[in-house]
This record gives structure tokens, C-alpha cells and sequence, in this order.
């Protein structure tokens, strides 16, 4: 094989590697709805969770 054509094959693979890669660091960093449900869900569940067991203070008569 031509070293000219070896290194073109060699450029344009690492073109398409580089996108690949990009491609994946932005899916890997979006933050993902079901991701954000779930952590939303949970801490609704947690601040329901402490006004359930939060003590209960007795009203001050006037």
C-alpha cells in the first residue's frame, strides 16, 4: 500500500474516532429524564418523609 493512501485511511479513521468519542462524551454528560424523575421522586419522598416524623410542637395559648 502508498504511504500517501496508508495515511489518508489513517486520517480519516481518526476522524470518525474523534467523532465517536464526542458523540459519546455528550450522551455520557446530558442528564437523562429518567434520571432527574428519579432523583425528583426521591426527594419529594424525603421531604414528605420529615413533615410526616417532625415533631410536633404544641400550640402556645394566648
Amino acid at each position: 500500500m502508498h504511504p500517501e493512501t496508508r495515511l489518508a485511511l489513517h486520517r480519516a479513521r481518526a476522524a470518525d474516532l474523534r467523532a465517536e468519542a464526542d458523540a459519546y462524551r455528550l450522551a455520557a454528560t446530558a442528564v437523562r429524564p429518567e434520571r432527574l424523575r428519579t432523583r425528583l421522586g426521591w426527594t419529594l419522598v424525603d421531604l414528605g418523609l420529615r413533615l410526616v416524623t417532625a415533631p410536633r410542637t404544641p400550640a402556645l395559648a394566648p
